[in-house]
């Protein structure tokens, strides 16, 4: 990582018992070592979750537990942000964006169903400058809902990941234990393309692919497993043929899964725990795609809500949501493992991390 910039949302609201202050842009050095601060965008509430436009030219962020998406400008020069606009997400609580192959669209999950907004999935129109604009589709999800009385009383669509391919975007919903695909047509708007069923109770929640996306394991949050899925890239069918824990069986107190990713060379799987606060390692058998554990790793801190490989695939860094910390963990290039976690910033409660 040569120069590279990381861009940090935090959440910031009392409700959350947030001590964020907004979106922190950091400086990472040559060969590691602690990250440098460049600027602080705040005034922001609960800036969550972060992804870039084309380019990198501009940087959007979804507010959770509100209703609206901003976009910022960086500074080809130094990386800063300014202000550009901002738009509402037509929902509650947007928990993700990622924008379409052409740039031209963003699709937002709005996660939650109050009496003014029904949880489902917007798709906002995006302006030559990367502006956001008009509202192109906003799609109400509905289904049975899973058993847990909590967690799932109406469908809650968590993530909208494209798959590899561009073709996709692929949607777990923690609230009806399902995972979907969706094709996006050059008007905005979003048609079903296909479907699978988690276990009962599951709470799919964010999914990642392999480079070549014969594969996609999804990561369920409540009952804490990693579910493997056939991944057709001509209809965007799902299939299942794998569920395993995401936690180690020593341990038996409460935990939610959070994060997952596949490793840019597509032989590991890295998915983090909230509870057990740590990172699990998965090897990809490359032939059928079966995962099986190698280990798992202390994230160095409280509540490990979202981790980011690095672009050259050399570390993986953890935002502790309720430790106030950033950690670097080294990966080893050959088995995948994880070494022990070194902090590199601390910022109140990290919940996304990207890197310009």
């Amino acid at each position: 990582m040569q120069g590279a910039l990381a861009y940090v949302g935090c959440r910031t609201s009392r409700e959350r018992n947030a001590r964020g202050d907004g979106i922190n842009v950091y400086r990472v050095p040559l060969g590691g070592g602690a990250w440098t601060h460049m600027q602080l965008v705040g005034d922001l509430f609960n800036p969550s979750y972060l992804a870039f436009g084309p380019g990198r030219r501009t940087l959007y962020a979804v507010h959770g537990d509100a209703s609206e998406v901003s976009a910022f400008r960086v500074d080809p020069a130094d990386g800063r942000l300014t202000f550009l606009n901002r738009a509402s997400t037509h929902g509650m609580n947007p928990v993700h964006l990622a924008l379409d192959r052409t740039g031209r669209f963003v699709v937002i999950p709005n996660h939650v169903t109050t009496a003014e907004y029904a949880s489902g999935l917007t798709v906002l129109a995006l302006g030559p400058d990367g502006a956001l604009g008009d509202l192109t589709d906003l799609l109400p999800l509905k289904g049975k809902v899973g058993p847990h009385r909590v967690e799932q009383p109406f469908p809650k669509p968590h993530q909208a990941r494209l798959d590899p391919t561009g073709r996709f975007f692929v949607v777990p919903d923690k609230g009806r234990d399902v995972v979907e695909s969706y094709r996006l047509d050059a008007a905005g708007k979003l048609s079903l393309a296909g479907s699978a069923r988690a276990q009962e109770g599951a709470g799919p929640r964010h999914v990642a692919f392999t480079p070549d996306a014969r594969f996609a394991y999804v990561l369920n949050e409540l009952n804490s497993t990693i579910e493997a899925f056939r991944f057709d890239t001509a209809s965007g069918a799902l299939s299942p043929f794998q569920v395993l824990p995401a936690l180690p069986d020593s341990f038996t107190g409460d935990s939610r899964a959070s994060e997952i990713e596949v490793s840019a060379d597509g032989r590991f799987v890295y998915a983090s725990n909230r509870g057990a606060d740590d990172i699990g390692v998965f090897a990809i058998e490359t032939a059928t795609g079966r995962l099986a554990p190698r280990g798992w790793q202390g994230s160095g801190g409280k509540t490990p809500r979202f981790f980011a490989l690095s672009p050259d695939g050399h570390t993986l860094f953890a935002a502790n949501e309720d430790g106030d910390s950033l950690m670097a963990l080294a990966i080893d290039p050959r088995a995948g493992g994880l070494g022990q976690s070194r902090e590199v910033a601390r910022t109140g409660s990290p919940t996304c991390i990207v890197f310009g």
